[in-house]
């Protein structure tokens, strides 16, 4: 996370909400031989108390995981590159522009018998974005295959203990210099990320 506080301006609120909406991280815990991460999609609660997630029974992290350990979930949203041309104003250097946040805890195993319910939780949550398809349900599966699968994963819940995120968005620069630059990427930046990054740079103000 960026050091300066002026790009942690978003409160617990907004930054749960935006990894409730991303729902997609990178999972890590310490390790014997160094850090241990995994790419997970995961939910969280409404009371933003706990995130539950899955894992495949072979991964490190859950062959690991043998009781609570300390993790953290890093979850990214638009980046890009910002040229120093776009502010119009001399003595300027490249930078990157970016959005994540970061919600650390204490990772535990579940009871595998509540692997069940948090893939029908999780299929939904994803699901429901897709209407108006017919959602995927488990019950379309042969039994005998969705069992099969079922043993290969493994059900987990993080206690959530802390939320922090970075929203680098030139809010330490004036706000004509930094719309400039929001209307620069919005041209020439490379694809859809880019223009988002671009409207969240115009919604940024700045912090003196």
């Amino acid at each position: 996370m960026h050091p300066n506080p002026v790009f942690h301006d978003q409160t617990a609120q907004a930054n749960l909400a935006f990894a409730h909406a991303r729902a997609f991280g990178i999972l890590a815990v310490n390790g014997e031989a160094g850090p241990l991460m995994a790419h997970v999609p995961f939910l969280i609660d409404e009371d933003a108390s706990h995130l539950h997630l899955h894992l495949v029974r072979s991964n490190s992290i859950a062959r690991a995981l043998k009781a609570p350990m300390a993790a953290r979930i890093a979850v990214s949203g638009a980046d890009g590159y910002v040229s120093p041309d776009w502010y119009e104003v001399p003595d300027q250097v490249p930078t990157w522009n970016y959005v994540a946040v970061h919600l650390t805890g204490t990772l535990e195993l579940r009871p595998h018998e509540e692997m069940r319910a948090l893939l029908d939780r999780q299929s939904k949550h994803f699901e429901d974005q897709l209407e108006p398809k017919r959602p995927w349900k488990t019950d379309k599966m042969t039994p005998e295959v969705l069992d099969r699968m079922m043993r290969q994963i493994v059900p987990c819940r993080m206690k959530i203990e802390g939320v922090d995120g970075t929203w680098k968005l030139n809010q330490n620069k004036p706000d004509d210099v930094r719309l400039r630059a929001a209307d620069y990427m919005d041209a020439y930046g490379m694809g859809s990320e880019t223009r988002i990054l671009a409207g969240l740079m115009r919604g940024a103000d700045r912090q003196d």
